[in-house]
């Protein structure tokens, strides 16, 4: 996978695939990268084909290399579709463009489209790499008590 921008050192690629964010096991996550890469790959060729009007004119893996691998379009494509954030931060994340997102999105999405995935929108947003973090830390407490009161049945008032 990319590198991880370099705003929050504390997060790394094996974050981003975490299931609070993807909305599945990372057994999943795995299992549906697997099956779509080489969907992936054949979509990305018929494309380039009708584009060209024909075959190739070059050998495979000539010219510019992807900034993102073909996991990572898929990762980026369910983040985004998750809604957690812009395409801006998750250009941020994985150093790149918000243009570049915006491609991954347009090509992996019919993709899981035709094998009946459904991405469920998630409640949490984030603005910032730190937010993304903190979501994710362990040791923070996500619920707040609603009072300060004592245990129940704390007669000691």
């Amino acid at each position: 996978m990319s590198t991880v921008a370099g705003d929050s050192d504390s997060l790394t690629p094996h974050d981003l695939r975490h299931p609070e964010l993807t909305g599945m096991t990372r057994e999943q996550l795995s299992d549906l990268t697997h099956t779509l890469i080489p969907r992936l790959d054949e979509h990305r060729e018929r494309v380039r084909h009708a584009a060209r009007g024909g075959p190739r004119r070059v050998a495979r893996g000539s010219g510019r290399k992807p900034t993102l691998t073909p996991a990572d379009q898929i990762l980026v494509t369910i983040l985004y579709l998750r809604r957690h954030s812009r395409q801006e931060l998750l250009g941020r994340l994985f150093n790149t463009t918000a243009m570049t997102i915006s491609r991954a999105v347009k090509g992996v999405r019919p993709l899981l489209e035709a094998h009946d995935f459904t991405v469920t929108a998630s409640t949490a947003r984030f603005r910032t790499p730190d937010d993304i973090t903190a979501f994710l830390d362990p040791e923070a407490c996500k619920i707040e008590p609603a009072c300060s009161c004592g245990p129940v049945g704390d007669q000691s008032n």
